[in-house]
């Protein structure tokens, strides 16, 4: 009788990060990531849309989204019909948001203003000038000092806090907290905040080395808290913002407590071109 087959080793700490780079870097020079980002342009009137074509407006009626009116030559399909007139385009906030696509390559998404005050419309280029130019993300070799077990205390529900955003000034946008993050390394108490993203976390933070040898306005962290109320904060994952990647991004600040003064010296450090130098 053959002998069973031994089961597969565990993967190392640096396969699975090497596995997780390498996806990483098949995510951002996707049809939606974030190197296709071209334009993100608010609508408060009807206006034109910089690198699409047609006229773009508010709805009228209080519904979700934009309308655009344009003629069939100009290529804008909503929902896989021909735009030859005037289109509602439903937005992200909808429960069924519109597909709107202007060529094989070009695509567009609406997305709200926190309360759907107001919509802005995404430009998506599948063959964008940063997705040819783009080589790589440059990081950290893999350090185990960054892989930190903390404490996960939750707040009061509701609890919010407000962040600050790169292209909002001093405005503050109210997240919600779920809990505070604590920790204590090299004899310096931690207590860091982050927002629900989903089913995860999302600390945005900034270090010593951020503007030095990572990208100046910081990097994100995605974490989920454990059942024994521990959390794991592995710094090796650290990636970099959206708005490293395009301009047409507006992302969030690291507040005060999460900007350490010492080096986190692993995840992402910047994007570069095909030449190895910063992209933008």
């Amino acid at each position: 009788m053959p002998d069973s087959p031994r089961p597969a080793p565990a993967p190392t700490e640096q396969e699975v990060l090497d596995r997780f780079r390498a996806r990483r870097e098949q995510v951002v020079t996707s049809p939606r990531g974030s190197l296709a980002l071209t334009n993100t342009q608010w609508v408060d009137s009807e206006q034109p849309i910089w690198g699409v074509p047609g006229i773009w407006a508010p709805r009228t009626d209080g519904g979700s989204g934009l309308t655009v009116t344009a003629g069939a030559a100009d290529g804008i399909r909503v929902d896989g019909a021909l735009v030859d007139g005037t289109a509602v385009v439903r937005g992200s906030d909808d429960e069924n948001p519109s597909e709107v696509r202007f060529s094989d390559t070009v695509q567009c998404t609406v997305i709200p203003q926190e309360g759907g005050a107001s919509y802005a419309l995404r430009v998506w280029d599948a063959e964008s000038d940063a997705i040819r130019d783009f080589g790589s993300i440059d990081a950290f070799p893999f350090n185990p000092e960054w892989i930190v077990t903390a404490a996960f205390t939750p707040n009061p529900e509701g609890t919010t806090f407000g962040f600050e955003h790169l292209k909002d000034g001093d405005a503050t946008r109210e997240e919600v907290i779920p809990g505070s993050i604590t920790f204590t390394k090299n004899g310096v108490d931690y207590d860091l905040v982050a927002f629900q993203a989903g089913k995860a976390l999302q600390l945005v933070f900034a270090d010593a080395t951020s503007g030095e040898t990572t990208y100046s306005v910081g990097r994100f962290l995605f974490i989920v808290p454990k059942p024994d109320g521990s959390i794991t904060l592995d710094f090796n994952q650290a990636l970099l913002p959206p708005c490293a990647f395009s301009y047409a991004f507006n992302c969030p600040m690291p507040p005060k407590q999460n900007r350490f003064p010492v080096p986190i010296e692993a995840g992402e450090k910047n994007v570069l071109n095909t030449a190895g130098a910063l992209l933008h």
